[in-house]
């Protein structure tokens, strides 16, 4: 395992970071501390989760990871873990989350980040996220942009001063970014230099072999802003692994939760995952390996966030480590994205 800075911060993280959405729906709670306990033992020191989790969301389990969470985090050396949550941003369909009015004003931030705290059962939170934009933004494998939809929004200068506050506090480390544009990034980066505020130092952004649109504008801009990118869904929601190919596996997510993976149904990519476990045949590599060692090799990526529902799937995830992608492999690799670019942005 090697571990790197994240942006500007002092957190030094681990490679790999364990997505745990699943806990509190899909994972019990004995389960959840078996595989924390599992991903510690293997090196990895940085932990993802959020208040809407797990998903899909609902009102009778929101909230659920993190208190999963916090009983396995009691039990651990505290500053020895690096624990990253995410504020719920504007959604009127999360009717659940403070009423469906959870703007990232300082109410909501205060309310949201406090109730994070008592559930993961800690004084502070290593790095805290805004999980989507205020503003509107197309989100989720949305079409483009549509200014018809756009808003009333919290100013950013106006969400940086609350998470100044917090920070100050002493109940946040850093702040981060999720699902933002170079547009976003640019501005919380500008608006923080100019007005001595904290610094977003991390973004949350879907990238993986059938999405590699953070490669057009983002890479640039986080090159430049030292904002480092932890790759969400590396794996395209359990796609490229090519268990899907020949139809809809029984207790799979998408068997569990009809409509859930809408993001993923698109023209191609049925065609661009057959040949990537092509790919991953041809040179005796298991497809799930490939496409995490893939995702971990690209320059601007500094965490790859794995998630599993059992220890099987989790060993494999990790061990993907053990996997090299060679230049004539990636040659492989860009050829499939050349005829079949981006099938799930």
């Amino acid at each position: 395992m090697e571990y790197k800075k994240l942006g500007d911060s002092d957190l030094s993280v681990s490679e790999i970071c364990l997505g745990t959405m699943t806990y509190g729906q899909q994972n019990t709670v004995e389960e959840a501390a078996q595989q924390l306990d599992f991903a510690i033992d293997r090196g990895i020191n940085f932990i993802d989760t959020a208040e809407m989790y797990p998903v899909p969301g609902k009102a009778e389990t929101q909230g659920k990871t993190e208190e999963y969470i916090g009983e396995w985090l009691t039990k651990q050396q505290r500053d020895k873990v690096i624990i990253a949550t995410k504020v719920a941003g504007r959604s009127t369909r999360l009717k659940w989350i403070r009423e469906g009015k959870n703007q990232i004003d300082r109410p909501n931030v205060e309310k949201a980040l406090n109730d994070s705290l008592k559930r993961l059962q800690t004084d502070y939170i290593d790095l805290y996220q805004i999980h989507w934009p205020d503003r509107y933004v197309p989100l989720f494998g949305a079409p483009d942009y549509d200014i018809a939809q756009e808003h009333e929004t919290v100013p950013i200068l106006e969400q940086l001063e609350v998470f100044a506050d917090l920070i100050k506090a002493g109940k946040i480390r850093y702040l981060g970014l999720s699902n933002e544009t170079p547009w976003g990034v640019c501005e919380f980066c500008t608006l923080a230099e100019k007005h001595g505020l904290p610094k977003v130092v991390s973004i949350q952004n879907a990238f993986s072999l059938s999405n590699r649109t953070f490669h057009l504008n983002l890479a640039e801009t986080c090159r430049f802003k030292n904002v480092g990118l932890m790759a969400y869904s590396p794996l395209g929601f359990g796609l490229l692994t090519g268990k899907y190919l020949n139809g809809i596996p029984e207790n799979s997510r998408l068997a569990l939760f009809a409509g859930f993976g809408q993001r993923y149904d698109k023209t191609n990519v049925n065609d661009a995952v057959k040949a990537y476990v092509e790919i991953a045949g041809k040179h005796g590599i298991s497809p799930a390996q490939m496409a995490l060692a893939y995702v971990r090799s690209r320059w601007f990526v500094t965490s790859t966030i794995i998630g599993a529902t059992s220890l099987e799937q989790l060993e494999e995830n990790i061990g993907s480590l053990e996997v090299n992608l060679d230049k004539d492999i990636i040659a492989e690799i860009d050829a499939v994205h050349a005829k079949y670019p981006n099938p799930t942005p």
